[in-house]
């Protein structure tokens, strides 16, 4: 009796010690301005929380609507995060009765010695109403900072 009481005990105690933290990353170049902030927890698959991101596109040729996005939780259909690595994959279709667009950002980054992970954002974005019949495209990369907790 006394071991199942200590068992449980060890077991609930264990919950309470899975915390929550913090994942964020940012970048700035001549393309693209991303800010990434999300809660997270450890534990129960690590899901995100309070999450929000944007991204501006500096480039004058896509259109103003797909210029700035705005992401929640329910645009981050993938993303994982362990010790080494990051990877988040953001993607959001354009609001209203316009053609379809949509803008699509995946970060990959490694962690590094003092914990920051470094990496690399791939910008893809799309509009159904540009000038040819197939659409316009747009990709842009470049070098990513984030943090997790």
């Amino acid at each position: 009796m006394r071991w199942s009481i200590a068992a449980a005990a060890l077991f609930l105690d264990s919950g309470q010690a899975q915390a929550s933290g913090g994942l964020w990353c940012d970048a700035s170049d001549k393309a693209a301005t991303i800010a990434i902030n999300s809660g997270v927890t450890r534990g129960l698959g690590g899901p995100l929380f309070n999450f929000a991101g944007t991204v501006g596109v500096l480039d004058p040729s896509v259109p103003a609507d797909l210029r700035t996005t705005l992401f929640e939780t329910a645009h981050v259909p993938q993303y994982w995060l362990d010790g080494s690595e990051l990877r988040l994959l953001l993607y959001r279709e354009r609001a209203g009765n316009k053609a379809h667009g949509y803008v699509e950002l995946t970060i990959i980054a490694k962690a590094g010695d003092d914990g920051a992970y470094e990496g690399r954002y791939t910008l893809d974005l799309f509009d159904a109403q540009g000038a040819s019949s197939e659409g316009m495209s747009w990709k842009f990369e470049g070098a990513i900072s984030c943090g997790a907790e």
